[in-house]
């Protein structure tokens, strides 16, 4: 571990107050010393404004200017609330309060009722879909899951909008905004869904935020008592306001003006969440003697990067454009984006699957690169080309790590064996810290191998290697600390959600990776119908579709792909054309055609690699009915068709992919996934020339596994196989 990774991860708790400003450049700094009136932060992307913000409340506690009980830090997700939580404890402020807006309201909602309402609080409803539903039912009216997913984001549209389910009809209208359903059926619903929670003496997320307000507004004592205890407010993200949290801060604030606000208008991308960058964009106006302070020095992307994004916002339009914040890299220079024409989107797949791979071959971690898309259903194809190429991914969403099953049995093991100290027998031959660690999680399970396949075996050890990586970091950042030590930091790190990273390429929509960043970036499906996205019609929606996409160039630290399919399946109309985002950013793109610009060296043509030649339609060899989807395409028949496979022969391959991943070292979807062991099973290749046409076997693979697959399909015992990849 080197010096840097070591005070990462591990820094020492500054002597002074004024220790704490060591390492911020002058607007930071600023930023830090302003502690008192209305403070607005317009920070860009990358340009340290968790750091500005967390270093101005440790100087405050520090120097004695702010009492840590006194201050309430609030943003949009958990996980921000953590790193604010993991990074004032680290500046010697733990008691201050860093929350989300619904678990501050929810604090206070739960400690007031008995004396607001009286009586036990309603049980909150973790998920409203079900609700929903039963609503929908009762309105005798239809809904499939993703209208039901639509209708039930309506309702929370509606709810951080303060509209009642009589004028949702009239909102929609003025909102301009595409009802999944018809306005007053979704009204309908709405009103009954809301009958529904008050029968079974239920709340939702939202009316945690509603209830608060309303005892704010009618019980003066109790707003004055809350306005005692915080003295001074930091929102982050602030761009991201909706109507119903603003009138919860306005109310916790009542006439005083120490607050503190951060954000950037130009990354405001959940409007269809009821977010606002007007709260952000009118704070000057609301509070006339407002410190305002800009952060762009970028110190995340290189100036290549940084260009790009700058470039983007300049052909912006609209009011969060005519605040937008031109960026300047702080880092040294890198390699230039690279834009990537592809026939079709099984090949733009492969193509980044197989980019991915030299990047990590080069030695970027598997972990510092993400793949970002619109719409999750773009990840599909994706999944499938990383496993065909052997490269490890995750899949972004998935639930907090510190609340996963394994990582809470594994944190009570480790709690135990650390309690027994030398009277455990498990840990009698484990020499250090991460040795004893491994020997703890073994008893749930865990091999220093991963399991063949993926799925959720394959999750639960990620999770469980990732507790081991963290333990080897804990002892070389601190020799000689004990199994106590690590779970003391584990306690910690839980309290404030900072996870340790699990390996592996990120997937993830570009909604889900605002506030993440990579050493590597690729954005992928840039056309026309997808970014902007087809249902983006008015202009500040389709400027809201260019902010996303300038979201997704600033996660990027040094490399950025950008790439775009021209049909949807191999052998379509080549009838797509890249996003108009793109135009006059990529060399040639200014008023050139798509050809042009090629040839011009504007666009690296990406028919894998070129050695891909367009073919036909791939029509199901059962039915003859065009396929469409990148695993059917794998099987050369649709899902639904029957299949001929030869089970023992299934079996048989999958016996030799498990031996193989053993002797690799790596999971068994590197080797081949069961889409294609199910390929092979049901066409029986006899020659090179047959198992090399089936998806998901090219040159390398062959070359590799091709002799021990023709072998077993011929019934014979496999070898042993060539040389390591």
């Amino acid at each position: 571990m080197t010096a840097a990774t070591h005070s990462t991860l591990f820094p020492q708790v500054p002597e002074t107050a004024d220790a704490v400003l060591d390492g911020l450049d002058p607007e930071q700094r600023e930023v830090a010393r302003a502690l008192s009136g209305p403070v607005c932060v317009l920070a860009g992307a990358g340009t340290g404004k968790t750091r500005a913000i967390t270093h101005r409340i440790a100087y405050g506690v520090r120097a004695g200017i702010l009492q840590p009980a006194s201050v309430l830090a609030v943003t949009f997700t958990n996980r921000a609330a953590g790193e604010m939580r993991g990074r004032l404890r680290q500046l010697g402020a733990g008691g201050v309060q860093a929350r989300t807006f619904h678990s501050a309201a929810l604090r206070q909602l739960q400690f007031f009722w008995p004396k607001a309402v009286g009586g036990d609080m309603p049980r909150l409803l973790e998920r409203k879909i079900q609700l929903v539903a039963d609503a929908a039912a009762r309105c005798r009216v239809r809904l499939d899951r993703n209208e039901l997913r639509d209708v039930t984001s309506e309702i929370e549209w509606a709810k951080v909008t303060q509209t009642v389910p009589a004028d949702y009809p009239a909102a929609v209208a003025k909102s301009v905004r595409d009802a999944p359903r018809d306005p007053a059926e979704i009204s309908q619903i709405y009103a009954l869904y809301e009958q529904l929670k008050r029968d079974r003496s239920v709340i939702d997320f939202e009316d945690v935020l509603l209830l608060t307000v309303g005892i704010l507004q009618d019980r003066h004592d109790i707003a004055e008592q809350i306005r005692r205890q915080y003295q001074h407010f930091v929102v982050d993200e602030y761009q991201d306001v909706s109507p119903l949290q603003q009138r919860l801060l306005d109310l916790w604030l009542g006439d005083r003006d120490n607050l503190c606000v951060v954000g950037d208008a130009s990354q405001t991308i959940y409007s269809f969440t009821g977010a606002t960058p007007d709260h952000l964009l009118n704070f000057r106006n609301r509070h006339p003697n407002a410190t305002v302070v800009k952060l762009v020095r970028d110190y995340r992307s290189t100036p290549q990067v940084v260009h790009l994004a700058n470039g983007l916002l300049s052909q912006a339009r609209g009011r969060a454009a005519e605040h937008r914040l031109e960026l300047i890299s702080q880092r040294d220079p890198g390699p230039e984006p690279v834009y990537t024409e592809y026939a079709d989107e099984p090949a733009e797949a492969e193509g980044t699957a197989r980019r991915i791979r030299d990047l990590i071959a080069a030695g970027v971690p598997a972990g510092e690169i993400a793949v970002l898309y619109r719409i999750n259903a773009q990840s599909e194809v994706y999944e499938q080309a990383l496993a065909d190429a052997g490269v490890p991914y995750q899949l972004r969403g998935a639930e907090r790590f510190f609340e996963r099953q394994e990582v809470r049995e594994a944190g009570i093991a480790l709690r135990g064996a650390a309690r027994a100290g030398g009277n455990d027998s498990l840990l009698d031959d484990a020499e250090d810290l991460p040795a004893q660690v491994r020997a703890v999680l073994s008893t749930k399970n865990w091999s220093p191998q991963p399991p063949t396949g993926s799925g959720a075996a394959r999750d639960r050890w990620e999770s469980l290697a990732a507790l081991v990586r963290l333990a080897e970091d804990f002892a070389r950042a601190k020799p000689g600390a004990t199994l106590s030590d690590l779970v003391a930091e584990l306690d910690e790190r839980a309290a404030a959600q900072h996870a340790p990273t699990v390996q592996g390429v990120t997937l993830a929509s570009l909604h889900a990776a605002k506030g993440l960043e990579w050493d590597a970036v690729f954005l992928v499906g840039l056309t026309e119908g997808m970014m902007p996205i087809t249902y983006a019609k008015t202009d500040e929606q389709v400027e809201e579709e260019r902010r996303l996409l300038y979201v997704g160039v600033t996660r990027a630290r040094v490399h950025l792909s950008l790439s775009w399919a021209l049909s949807r399946a191999p052998g379509g109309r080549a009838s797509r054309r890249p996003s108009r985002f793109l135009k006059g950013l990529r060399p040639g793109s200014g008023s050139l055609g798509s050809a042009t610009a090629a040839a011009a060296g504007g666009i690296e043509r990406g028919l894998a690699g070129g050695r891909r030649k367009p073919r036909g339609p791939v029509l199901c060899r059962v039915c003859g009915a065009t396929l469409t989807e990148a695993g059917a395409m794998k099987l050369m028949r649709c899902e639904d068709c029957p299949s001929d496979m030869d089970e023992g022969l299934y079996e048989r391959l999958r016996d030799w992919r498990s031996e193989q991943a053993r002797e690799l070292a790596q999971p068994a979807y590197c080797v081949f996934t069961d889409k294609t062991l199910m390929a092979i099973a049901e066409r029986v290749p006899t020659t090179d020339g047959e198992l090399s046409s089936i998806s998901g076997v090219g040159i390398r693979k062959l070359d590799r596994f091709g002799a021990d697959v023709l072998a077993i399909c011929a019934g014979e015992e496999g070898g042993a196989g060539g040389d390591e990849v």
